[in-house]
């Protein structure tokens, strides 16, 4: 997994790309708790991302919690499979997805 992370004041966007599972979940979870404080507005893009697993799906819950404190996250760029995982799991009703 890579995560391209760039900053602009308050907004932060995270493009992650690769597969999102137990092995690589800790290093995205840390990579967003160091990089979210002042944050308002998160963007992550999963255009390039292959695959999530349910340690991918805590992770998001985690920050989705942060943000609805601080500001709003959102979703863009899912493919079909990650698109069904979100059905399946009702997170498509939890999280803001474009």
């Amino acid at each position: 997994m890579t995560i391209d992370k760039k900053t602009n004041g308050s907004f932060m966007s995270m493009e992650i790309n690769g597969r999102l599972d137990s092995s690589t979940a800790p290093e995205l979870e840390s990579a967003l708790k160091e990089s979210l404080g002042g944050i308002t507005e998160l963007v992550l893009d999963f255009k390039g991302l292959e695959y999530i697993s349910s340690a991918g799906l805590r992770v998001l819950l985690t920050t989705q919690k942060t943000m609805n404190k601080q500001g709003k996250m959102v979703i863009r760029n899912i493919n079909e499979t990650i698109r069904e995982v979100f059905e399946l799991t009702g997170f498509s009703d939890i999280l803001t997805v474009e």
